[in-house]
């Protein structure tokens, strides 16, 4: 707490996140947003993703999902595998943002070469289904595999369903199980 306090942008995104779970004092949204943006304001990355997914998810402040982009594009601009997920979901969905599905693509494979599991499964998904890439099973295969290593759910029963189907890959039943 002194730490942050003090001004330091990593012992304030600390002190949110432990506000934001409840880890060793009371939990709290509002304060975790409080220290979230000290720190974010600091240009802290870490922190300016917490702060987008609270906006994101109404957690501590109204559920706004422009500020969430806000938030996330500026971690997201300076490496932050999560954030850069997290936007790719927003031009995904068109929350915040208008819709548009090349933006997501190209967020989802900036997260997804720093080897973030959900990022992996969201290109994939995108090669499967076409959705700002030309659709390529091959593709969709190879980033659910990168995945689904990583025990990612999503990803093993979409890897299961493209070898059950012949999709990317030859048909076979014994890995699709």
């Amino acid at each position: 707490t002194k730490s942050a306090e003090q001004g330091h942008a990593n012992a304030q995104c600390n002190l949110g996140n432990r506000y934001y779970y409840g880890r060793g004092i009371k939990q709290d949204y509002e304060k975790a947003v409080y220290w979230f943006r000290k720190s974010a304001e600091q240009d802290c990355a870490q922190a300016q993703c917490n702060l987008g997914e609270c906006y994101a998810n109404g957690d501590g402040v109204k559920q706004d999902f422009e500020k969430a982009v806000y938030w996330y594009t500026k971690s997201a601009e300076q490496g932050n595998a999560v954030a850069q997920n997290n936007l790719g979901v927003c031009y995904a969905k068109g929350q915040g943002v208008k819709q548009d599905y090349e933006k997501a693509v190209y967020w989802y494979a900036k997260s997804a070469k720093q080897g973030f599991d959900a990022a992996q499964y969201n290109l994939g998904w995108c090669y499967a289904k076409g959705d700002g890439v030309i659709q390529d099973y091959e593709k969709a295969v190879y980033w659910y595999a990168k995945s689904a290593e990583q025990n990612y759910a999503d990803a093993q029963n979409s890897l299961g369903w493209c070898y059950a189907n012949g999709k990317g890959v030859k048909q076979d039943y014994e890995k699709a199980v």
